[in-house]
């Protein structure tokens, strides 16, 4: 954090946007896998350089691995080999990688001694029990969202990677693939709003039923709405509050629009006290197909000082593509630029691989964003919404 008011202000005007450089970069088509929501997504990132680590994947059940794999091409990785039990995955993901080997089991990459890292993207109540094996051959686990599923599976996740000290690293892509969360973080840490109070995030999603493979609808697999989507906001609440302990006040979930899927929930939300901020969290899956994209993700950030607010897939006000960003502070409210902030996490996943750091993220961060959804998950009260309500 700068040490004095002037270079304070210097920093956030060198990163302040100008009001005519509103456009952005226009969006990358999404990846459709079985399960995957429609999302913005960086084009493939190439490596430069020689390889830093070898990885390989396990699980290709939601679209989230496509980005998750070239971030760490892009941070030195080499991919190496890639194995599902779905053929017609590995027809997409050979596709876009098609450099890689086909590996014929799950145990010919876990048993390959060259191989340093394993990413995943199965279905979501399978990540954790194949990251225990992944730590327990030595290699280290990078997985989508939601990557532990109940409470039980969070204890020996724990257990394991204490006694093996391999990296367990949850992709919260909302925070680590999104550049004007990303630009949030570098001002908030140079004191743009002062002390933060309050995150609230907000994390609404388009159903799209077609697309959606039969675990989607099953709580068992995927774990709820709470453990899903909310996790992603969980993570920027105990980031940009810096808080280390935290708990939840209060949590709900609901199954409001689709009685023909008993075992699912669309709506969620939570309220969470840390011991530096306090947060409101709130996901659905309510999107109207009129939005041009799959959901209005919001995150605001209120400081002592002001506040920053990002609208990351979309500008209701007309600016085309995601990534946008608001300052307001003492002196001015202004929109910031952020096209073209750099995405660090695939390059500090692959140091911290390497050099056995925490530079991407703490193993404690990790593990307590997923500890504050699943414990909210399990905690939370049944919403339902009476024939009084004008829209019933």
């Amino acid at each position: 954090m700068p040490a004095d008011p002037v270079n304070r202000r210097t920093f956030i005007r060198q990163m302040s946007g100008s009001a005519a450089a509103w456009s952005l970069l226009p969006a990358t088509a999404a990846a459709q896998m079985s399960g995957a929501d429609t999302v913005e997504r960086p084009a493939t990132m190439e490596r430069r350089g020689p390889a830093r680590i070898r990885f390989s994947v396990i699980g290709l059940n939601h679209g989230h691995i496509n980005s998750m794999t070239s971030a760490v091409i892009g941070g030195g990785g080499e991919l190496v080999a890639v194995y599902a039990r779905e053929p017609e995955l590995i027809a997409e993901y050979t596709k876009r990688f098609p450099s890689v080997r086909v590996a014929r089991s799950e145990e010919e990459i876990l048993e390959d001694d060259s191989i340093q890292a394993v990413l995943s993207a199965a279905i979501p109540d399978e990540r954790a029990p194949l990251g225990i094996r992944v730590m327990q051959h030595g290699k280290d686990y990078i997985v989508d969202k939601p990557g532990i599923t109940t409470l039980e599976q969070l204890a020996e996740v724990r257990r394991v990677q204490a006694g093996t000290k391999r990296i367990y690293s949850i992709v919260y892509s909302e925070r680590f693939e999104n550049r004007a969360t990303v630009r949030a973080g570098e001002l908030v840490r140079a004191g743009a709003i002062g002390r933060v109070v309050q995150t609230i995030g907000l994390g609404p999603h388009r159903m799209n039923i077609p697309s959606r493979p039969s675990w989607f609808f099953d709580k068992a697999r995927y774990g709820g709405i709470l453990c899903d989507i909310a996790s992603h906001q969980a993570d920027q609440f105990l980031f940009f509050t810096g808080s280390t302990e935290a708990e939840v006040v209060a949590a709900q979930v609901g199954n409001i629009h689709y009685p023909q899927y008993p075992d699912f929930e669309d709506f969620g939300d939570m309220l969470v006290r840390g011991n530096n901020g306090a947060g409101y969290i709130r996901v659905d899956w309510f999107t109207p197909d009129g939005l041009p994209t799959w959901g209005d993700g919001r995150l605001t950030i209120l400081g002592t000082d002001g506040f920053i607010e990002i609208r990351k897939n979309v500008d209701l006000a007309g600016r085309p593509g995601g990534n946008h960003l608001f300052l307001s502070d003492q002196k001015s409210t202004r929109y910031i630029d952020c096209r073209d902030v750099d995405l660090p996490y695939g390059r500090q996943i692959v140091d911290d691989i390497l050099h056995r750091t925490e530079t991407a993220m703490s193993q404690h961060h990790c593990f307590l964003a997923t500890e504050l959804v699943l414990r909210a998950q399990q905690q939370a009260r049944r919403l339902t919404l009476g024939s009084g309500n004008p829209g019933a």
